[in-house]
């Protein structure tokens, strides 16, 4: 059977050293998977046949053996009876009945051992597809934990980015305010000198207000 061609490629597969050099393992699963449920249907189909086979192969060679056996009963009995001659063709007949039973038992070896390949390939099949299976899963859980974690690294980037933006505000924050300080102290030194000025004029006709009272007062007590 074709199928049993591929009996030492499916035994020998190793399904892990396949997800290991795959690039993309989710992919690599469902590949295999398809490939392997697609095996799997010609195994089962492959071991109906081959087991009918089997079971055809093993009631030929008992029946075969039945009649050696009873060709056999048949000699003896033909002796007690005293009758050589039947006796003889009865062990002819079992003798070319045994040379086709020895035909008969390796056909049956061989459909066995093909029914049990049949059934190793079968089940290394469903096990391999219940770990893929499994695995898949389990992947696509990482996948998707990895995709999450790819994420929150864009989200922590551009926070970090505004953090940046932040600093640079308060920065030039910090300029503006130096700025108005440095406004605000010219100004308040301006009031400073134009007040000064202004007081030291008021004085200085304060001061001239105050010697002509002073000289008037004196006139007058002069009577001048």
């Amino acid at each position: 059977m074709g199928i049993l061609t591929r009996f030492k490629d499916i035994m020998s597969s190793n399904i892990n050293a396949l997800l290991d050099k795959a690039e993309d393992p989710e992919k690599m699963i469902d590949q295999c998977l398809r490939n392997l449920n697609s095996d799997l249907g010609k195994v089962k189909s492959e071991t109906a046949t081959i087991m009918a086979e089997e079971q055809r192969a093993k009631r030929v060679l008992d029946e075969c053996s039945e009649e050696v056996a009873k060709m056999q009963t048949y000699a003896i009995k033909a002796l007690e009876a005293n009758n050589e001659e039947d006796a003889k063709k009865f062990l002819e007949q079992k003798a070319t009945l045994t040379n086709k039973l020895a035909g008969l038992q390796e056909a049956y070896d061989l459909s066995h051992a093909n029914a049990l390949h049949m059934r190793e390939m079968h089940d290394k099949l469903v096990g391999d597809i219940n770990e893929l299976e499994s695995r898949r899963e389990m992947i696509k859980g990482k996948l998707s934990v990895a995709k999450a974690q790819e994420r929150i690294n864009k989200m922590t980037s551009s926070f970090a980015s505004a953090n940046d933006s932040l600093a640079s505000f308060s920065k030039y924050e910090e300029m503006a305010d130096k700025a108005i300080d440095k406004a605000n102290a010219m100004a308040e030194l301006n009031r400073s000198t134009s007040d000064n000025s202004i007081d030291d004029l008021t004085k200085k006709y304060a001061s001239d207000s105050d010697v002509d009272a002073e000289l008037a007062a004196l006139k007058a007590s002069l009577n001048k």
